[in-house]
């Protein structure tokens, strides 16, 4: 049975989308498989790690009928890779194996059993859908993402927090020394729903979602979430535990308010980082009307200190932070000017884009 038959391109596309999460060494080795599974003139591609499971249907010719099985999904990926993109290449099942053909090349793959694939169980208990334009939850990602905490022993720190209430969609993220909140609106009304995306769920997503209008359903379940775009379906594990309270995070009325370029801002606070160490990223801002000031140092008794002529009218303020924190929120958002609200040298700052509700940006001073 020649099980499809389709262009390197369209191929290699189909596999490529979902085999992000496939590792190439498994305690389970049928993980490190796809199970193809055609259904009718339809085929499914799905992949798993037991935690995250995606499956893309897509066309991709081939005989009619029922099959199932699977095969090693990078070696299939790497042989594909090394074709040219219009190649027509065919998988043929051939007693228990797959061969695939392509112009004059020849490759014989190992299969294992579709039924040995764990499908994961999906939740009987998900909540109402609602959906956004790919290209909205994209951006709300790229701009809290990078606030996720990295293998924190408070393991629900390592992911996002989606949070759907009213026509409201928040993302949050904190590794606990700053927090980033983004929020869309929606189309329909939704009861309140609070899950905890995980952190390979969030950069999968971020890989796989485009900067089209399409949209992206999303359904919340108390230990799932599932998302429907494009012609895949992606369904992962929730983190369990308790998000910190963002709400209580963020500041309200510091009295010293600057507003200025963010490319300047920056570039200054890039230059200042090459003169901080790799284990102190620590740079110090004095603010004073009409002045701010970028400085840095290092063991090396080295210096960079960077002016910036601003609007401002308020306290003089001298406050360290880490400039790795500053410099990925500054490049993660797109807009022409920041706001930043300060208290004094000890209380957290808050970054905000000006006339825009949408996105919150805290982080905590460290000492210099």
């Amino acid at each position: 049975m020649i099980v499809l038959q389709a262009t390197q391109e369209r191929l290699l596309a189909a596999l490529q989308s979902v085999a992000g999460i496939v590792e190439r060494r498994h305690t389970l080795p049928v993980l490190a498989n796809v199970l193809i599974h055609r259904v009718g003139a339809a085929t499914q591609l799905t992949t798993s790690d037991l935690e995250i499971q995606i499956r893309t249907t897509a066309e991709l010719g081939g005989d009619e009928g029922q099959f199932a099985t699977t095969v090693g999904a990078r070696k299939l990926i790497d042989i594909l890779r090394t074709l040219p993109a219009e190649q027509k290449v065919s998988l043929e099942s051939a007693g228990g194996r797959l061969l695939l053909k392509a112009g004059k090349s020849r490759f014989t793959l190992q299969t294992l059993p579709a039924e040995d694939f764990p499908l994961v169980q999906e939740s009987p208990t998900f909540g109402p859908a609602f959906a956004v334009p790919q290209k909205v939850l994209k951006g709300l990602l790229g701009q809290v993402s990078f606030a996720m905490a990295v293998q924190d022993i408070r393991y629900y720190l390592n992911g996002i927090l989606f949070v759907a209430e009213g026509r409201q969609l928040t993302l949050v993220a904190t590794d606990g020394h700053r927090l980033a909140l983004a929020s869309a609106e929606l189309d329909v009304e939704v009861p309140r729903q609070e899950v905890i995306l995980p952190r390979k769920t969030v950069l999968e997503l971020q890989r796989l979602l485009s900067d089209q209008d399409g949209a992206i359903e999303m359904r919340f379940a108390a230990n799932q979430a599932k998302f429907a775009f494009g012609g895949m379906e992606f369904v992962t594990k929730l983190v369990e535990g308790k998000f910190p309270d963002y709400n209580r995070v963020i500041p309200r009325a510091h009295r010293n308010v600057v507003v200025l370029g963010r490319a300047p801002l920056l570039a200054s606070l890039q230059r200042a980082a090459i003169m901080t160490s790799d284990k102190f990223k620590g740079v110090r801002l004095h603010l004073e009307p009409g002045l701010l000031q970028v400085a840095a140092n290092n063991a090396d008794q080295e210096e960079a200190v960077d002016e910036l002529d601003i609007e401002y009218s308020g306290d003089v303020i001298d406050i360290g932070f880490n400039v790795t924190y500053l410099i990925e929120a500054l490049a993660n958002m797109g807009q022409d000017l920041v706001r930043i609200e300060l208290q004094d040298g000890n209380a957290s700052a808050l970054i905000t884009v000006p006339g825009d509700e949408h996105f919150k940006y805290v982080v905590m001073p460290m000492r210099i």
